[in-house]
């Protein structure tokens, strides 16, 4: 049931943002081109399969990305605050993109490498100081070091920004609010290698949910807590790095859409892993149509949309858990 609510939802809101767009083309033009049952113009075809399908998809892997990634957080810290923009994680690897753009290296894979470089060595100085010996992550120490090295990985790129002189930087301001308007199809190679990571948190469903009982009792069940911890880790900053690098920084989907399946299907991640990535991929989609349609002339970054509707929905939903 979750699967078919999932992909009906995903479906539709893919199906509206193919549709719906500035141009003239509308729901019966794509139809029409995909059916074959008519002929349309050249120009909406070319609108369709070379702008708004690329966009829509990209849209759709960065949203699944994010809402998962946030899952997996949430899950190892138990704290429904964790997501990667929080933690600092989205930041390194905005760091990395940006020197790669300003040093002239190619999307693929010289940016892609550089914002997996750049959210690793965050991830690593979070890391490091809420280590224990006996306590694999002191959730507390991981946080509170996400949140501040947060903050610094934002001072960092206005450094970064301030001491450019390069025609990017107007460029790599649109983006770091979120931008999927240079959606291409040459990103399709780089946004599938973020399959792998989904397969191996969906393996990873079970022990996610032990841990959720205690490291101690998950350890005491079978499970390697420090090798699912660190796989768990690596994957999810992986593909948080591939995402960033294609659309910049994109805040509270990771946060929101964890936290709302998770009051609607319960905590069996077995469930919220599949429903996290149909949910957070339509989730952008609808965003990415906003952006898109809502100003009069032009678009605004999807960031800004994600922020206007995540903030008020996650603010009532913390006012709704502590009536």
């Amino acid at each position: 049931m979750v699967l078919l609510v999932g992909l009906g939802l995903l479906v539709l809101a893919a199906w509206a943002g193919i549709s719906v767009g500035s141009s003239v083309t509308g729901f019966r033009d794509t139809f029409d081109l995909f059916t074959g049952r008519a002929e349309i113009s050249q120009v909406s075809a070319v609108i369709i399969r070379e702008i708004r399908i690329p966009r829509v998809f990209l849209a759709a892997v960065v949203g699944a990305t994010l809402a998962l990634g946030g899952l997996v957080f949430q899950a190892l810290l138990r704290n429904p605050l964790a997501e990667p923009y929080i933690l600092g994680v989205s930041g390194g690897s905005a760091i990395g993109a940006i020197l790669a753009m300003l040093a002239g290296f190619s999307p693929f894979p010289g940016v892609a490498l550089a914002a997996f470089a750049g959210s690793m060595v965050t991830l690593m100085l979070v890391l490091i100081p809420a280590a224990r010996r006996r306590e694999v992550i002191n959730r507390d120490s991981l946080l509170l070091g996400g949140v501040m090295m947060n903050a610094f990985c934002g001072a960092m790129i206005m450094f970064l920004i301030s001491i450019s002189r390069s025609a990017e930087v107007h460029h790599i301001l649109f983006w770091l609010m979120g931008d999927l308007s240079t959606s291409t199809r040459e990103q399709l190679p780089i946004l599938l290698t973020v399959l792998p990571s989904f397969c191996l948190i969906f393996l990873l469903a079970r022990p996610m949910n032990l841990l959720l009982t205690g490291r101690e009792n998950a350890a005491a069940m079978g499970v390697n807590v420090r090798r699912v911890t660190v796989l768990l880790l690596i994957a999810t900053t992986f593909m948080v790095a591939v995402a960033v690098c294609q659309s910049g920084l994109i805040g509270f989907v990771g946060l929101v859409i964890p936290h709302v399946l998770r009051l609607l299907i319960g905590p069996d991640h077995r469930l919220l892993v599949p429903a996290s990535i149909l949910t957070g991929a339509s989730f952008l989609v609808v965003c990415d149509l906003l952006a898109r349609t809502l100003p009069a002339t032009g678009e605004m970054p999807v960031g800004i949309v994600t922020a206007m509707i995540g903030a008020p929905l996650f603010i009532f939903l913390l006012w709704r858990a502590n009536r």
